[in-house]
């Protein structure tokens, strides 16, 4: 293969460009700052147009993974406007000056978030019909602000997040409990703002762009109900393990005695919006862009991949494989692209992701290409799982190089649920730290073009 223009190398440095473009399109300072316009004594935002004045108060709240750079964004834009700020983020942040910064865990809420969320319930239970409460969304908001219904405590609310994570439960599943044990999650944060208007930009860390599953939907009616939110804890297996004052509320909820969360057609909503401000779709496209610009054939199977990751894994590479066998969907050199967010159901004790899971899962596959391939998968937010990658990376040769170390089998790792362990040895991992978004995870999958055409050269 050393006549080969696409040999593994090149393979994979197009494939880290290729990545990072997709990072890149998914700034949220840039995002934040493209849809806020301030003209004069009025501020534009989304289909909002706020006049200021002196007995009118905007107050900003930023919450999630990018919440200090979206908050750094609004105040670059509306500068001594803002009446009040808050910012409620995963790890400390910098270059804050009008804002409140708090620091919360994440996934697993604890008691910081909850403190963040009850100075935010009374800073929208104290706005007036004047004000405008402009919210500032992404990826980690419901983690991020815990405000249980009474009765259940956050350790309870953090026991049955715990379970149903550990169940392999997706985003809308967590997303649907969590709204009926919270006051702010599921339009609650609308309820307590009524009647001051609200604007969220939302920066989108879920498959779809469901705005009522995004953050669990804090200013957006929830559809969900109480019976459903139950029926996910039956169907994931755990309905008996969650504290008993979990089931005690959901039943209630049931029964009528618990209110609902509102509902669409809430007159409450009249003065809400909503608009994505950004979103796995757009890191995508971007991602295809810059595989052009790299001379490769890009197509985007799609931005809704879900399931086991390790499924989906055999699913992605047999279509690479299509590629190089017989050009279908493409011709090779090529680049086949995929937006969404795995699931991993945690049978062992190592350390890794959905994204570190996934590759590894395509490493064997890989090893039997007739031709150079590249696998690559993280998550934008930078944190794949339990370790401190955002994924890896892995081609052709990766199951060649693990027994020139010694290492076991993919599938001894994949046992353990321990990519982490297989990919960090080959210096496989991709590594970014937390990187001030999260449109959930972005793969790519590459197959060069040989002078040989589908033949294997050792």
């Amino acid at each position: 293969m050393s006549g080969s223009r696409w040999d593994r190398r090149r393979l994979r440095r197009a494939a880290s460009a290729i990545l990072r473009a997709g990072l890149e399109a998914a700034d949220p300072g840039k995002l934040i700052r493209r849809h806020l316009r301030q003209d004069g004594e009025s501020l534009a935002v989304a289909d909002v147009r706020f006049r200021f004045g002196p007995r009118r108060r905007l107050a900003v709240v930023s919450v999630g993974k990018a919440a200090t750079t979206m908050a750094r964004a609004a105040e670059e834009v509306l500068g001594d406007r803002i009446s009040a700020a808050l910012a409620v983020d995963s790890s400390q942040g910098s270059g804050l000056t009008r804002t409140r910064l708090l620091v919360a865990r994440h996934p697993v809420p604890d008691e910081r978030g909850l403190a963040a969320a009850e100075e935010l319930e009374t800073l929208a239970l104290g706005l007036g019909r004047d004000d405008l409460l402009l919210l500032l969304v992404s990826g980690g908001a419901s983690a991020l602000l815990p405000a249980p219904v009474p009765g259940v405590s956050l350790a309870d609310k953090a026991a049955v997040t715990s379970l149903l994570m550990r169940a392999g439960a997706g985003i809308g599943e967590l997303n649907t409990v969590r709204k009926h044990l919270s006051r702010l999650k599921g339009g609650g944060l609308a309820r307590a703002a009524a009647p001051a208007r609200v604007v969220a930009l939302v920066l989108s860390d879920v498959v779809g762009d469901d705005l009522s599953t995004i953050a669990s939907g804090p200013t957006v009616p929830d559809p969900t109900t109480y019976g459903e939110a139950s029926e996910i804890l039956r169907l994931r297996g755990v309905w008996g393990a969650p504290p008993p004052a979990v089931r005690r509320h959901l039943d209630a909820g049931q029964r009528g005695e618990a209110p609902e969360t509102p509902k669409p057609g809430n007159p409450l909503f009249r003065r809400v919006s909503n608009r994505v401000v950004g979103s796995n779709r757009w890191t995508v496209e971007a991602a295809a862009q810059e595989a052009r610009r790299q001379g490769l054939r890009s197509v985007v199977l799609t931005t809704r991949l879900e399931g086991e990751a390790r499924e989906a894994a055999r699913v992605l590479v047999a279509v690479l494989r299509e590629c190089a066998e017989t050009g279908t969907p493409e011709n090779p050199p090529v680049c086949l692209l995929a937006g969404g967010e795995t699931t991993v159901t945690v049978r062992g004790e190592g350390r890794g992701g959905r994204n570190q899971e996934m590759v590894l899962a395509g490493v064997e596959p890989l090893s039997r290409f007739p031709i150079h391939a590249v696998f690559g998968s993280l998550a934008t937010d930078g944190v794949d799982g339990r370790s401190d990658a955002a994924g890896a990376i892995a081609d052709q040769e990766s199951l060649l190089r693990s027994r020139a170390l010694g290492l076991p089998p993919p599938a001894a790792f994949l046992a353990e649920n321990d990519s982490n362990s297989f990919f960090g040895p080959l210096g496989d991992l991709i590594v970014t730290g937390p990187t001030g978004t999260n449109v959930v995870d972005l793969t790519v999958l590459l197959a060069g073009a040989s002078r040989r055409g589908a033949s294997r050269a050792d």
